[in-house]
């Protein structure tokens, strides 16, 4: 066995790039299976922000493989931007492969995900108008366009009749915008995507396995936003669960040896839907300036509030995780007491499990309060100098989700992060 999964646990934005960008040096292969670019993972290094979309986040490591996994929908204006920033910081991409069945965004994705946004008025999913949804539809509709097809002949053909068929859905919605020079910049994109080297990655990985190469499958989102299992319909179109790392990358599931979970020390969230602990007022508002709270992709505020265990023991169920990374600690520093949600109270009966319908209007988070800290984590070093109110808080929530926390990060930076 030699695939590790890393993954989120709450509604993604949960820091999961640092970490697989601090560990890559462990793996031979890092790999994507799954979302697309409206991931955001943020990597923070030599007092330079970089941020991928696309891309792995071992791509700064420079012996390390980076596979954009079959399970990813990829925009190649998106991913074209991405490597026009790694040639300006003399990053290497010659070590950056794509699963020839990756399904492309093409322009009128875009347009199709906007005018669906737009018809659903006040019920709207929040969407990032990326395309995504839409071109996850034409995968499952048989008549999607992916990267190998760059390859054949009639590639411009299969393009032109997806096109077209997206066309006379947007004439249903009454849509009136153009996209002519969203098309001529996309096939510049597609000319430039051609430098990195297309593979059939079930054999890739197969080989990968057989050579005893380890492997890392990155998460993008989160658990809380899986298409099955999270809270529907407010949630993204693929799988975000490590099972997704097995139908993503072509692996088998019993390849699949650690599973590490990364959390928030509280909840964010982005965009519309359920978010029991959200905290609505003036600490909401604390948690949001002290974690700078903001998408890395989006731009939007996220919503904030405390962590909550049942939706957290819940993920780690369903992802089979083994070990925990506690992200953005240092965020909690400066307040007197720190909320936990332990259960809830649904339609009247105390529960400790997430109900099928998450209507904030009838569940109500239960409470208890913890011992907060002044203490400035963000120049910790050591595991032995943690405040005690602060290594009380991870001894709890050890304890209540039964799994090591072994990584605790105090900030953004590679340096800022403490093994356990």
């Amino acid at each position: 066995m030699s695939l590790d999964v890393l993954l989120g646990l709450q509604w993604g934005d949960e820091g999961k790039g640092k970490i697989v960008d601090f560990v890559s040096k462990k793996y031979d292969i890092i790999a994507r299976f799954q979302g697309g670019p409206n991931a955001g993972h943020t990597i923070i290094f030599n007092n330079q922000k970089h941020i991928l979309h696309t891309i792995p986040s071992g791509i700064f490591n420079e012996k390390v493989k980076n596979v954009i996994g079959n399970g990813v929908v990829i925009d190649p204006v998106t991913l074209s931007t991405e490597l026009s920033k790694l040639e300006k910081l003399g990053i290497n991409y010659q070590n950056l492969f794509i699963s020839r069945k990756a399904h492309l965004i093409i322009p009128t994705h875009k347009h199709l995900d906007r005018a669906s946004e737009i018809a659903k008025g006040e019920q709207k999913i929040g969407s990032t108008l990326r395309g995504i949804g839409p071109t996850y539809m034409d995968k499952t509709g048989r008549n999607g366009l992916r990267i190998g097809d760059i390859e054949l002949t009639d590639f411009h053909e299969k393009f032109k009749n997806l096109t077209n068929k997206h066309k006379n859905i947007l004439s249903q919605y009454n849509y009136q915008e153009r996209f002519e020079d969203d098309i001529e910049l996309w096939f510049k994109a597609i000319e430039k995507i051609k430098q990195i080297k297309f593979i059939d990655s079930e054999y890739f990985f197969e080989d990968a396995i057989e050579h005893k190469q380890q492997i890392l499958a990155e998460g993008a989102q989160g658990t809380l936003l899986d298409l099955d299992f999270g809270t529907y319909p407010f949630v993204t179109s693929s799988n975000t669960i490590s099972s997704g790392a097995c139908n993503g990358l072509g692996v088998s599931p019993n390849k699949i040896k650690n599973v590490v979970g990364v959390f928030k020390a509280y909840c964010t969230r982005v965009g519309n839907g359920p978010f029991i602990t959200e905290l609505k007022n003036t600490l909401g508002q604390k948690l949001a300036k002290q974690g700078h709270e903001f998408g890395s992709t989006t731009g939007r505020a996220r919503r904030c509030g405390w962590i909550d265990l049942p939706a957290l023991k819940y993920a780690i169920n369903i992802n089979g995780v083994t070990e925990l990374s506690m992200m953005k600690a240092d965020v909690l520093s400066g307040f007197e007491k720190i909320s936990v949600c332990t259960g809830y109270k649904y339609n009247g009966k105390i529960i400790q499990h997430l109900p099928y319908d998450l209507d904030d209007q009838s569940i109500e988070p239960i409470y208890i309060e913890l011992d907060g800290w002044d203490e400035d984590l963000s120049k910790l070093t050591s595991i032995n100098t943690l405040p005690k109110a602060f290594e009380n808080y991870i001894l709890f929530l050890e304890k209540e989700l039964k799994k090591p926390i072994s990584i605790i990060s105090v900030g953004p930076d590679r340096k800022q992060t403490i093994f356990r």
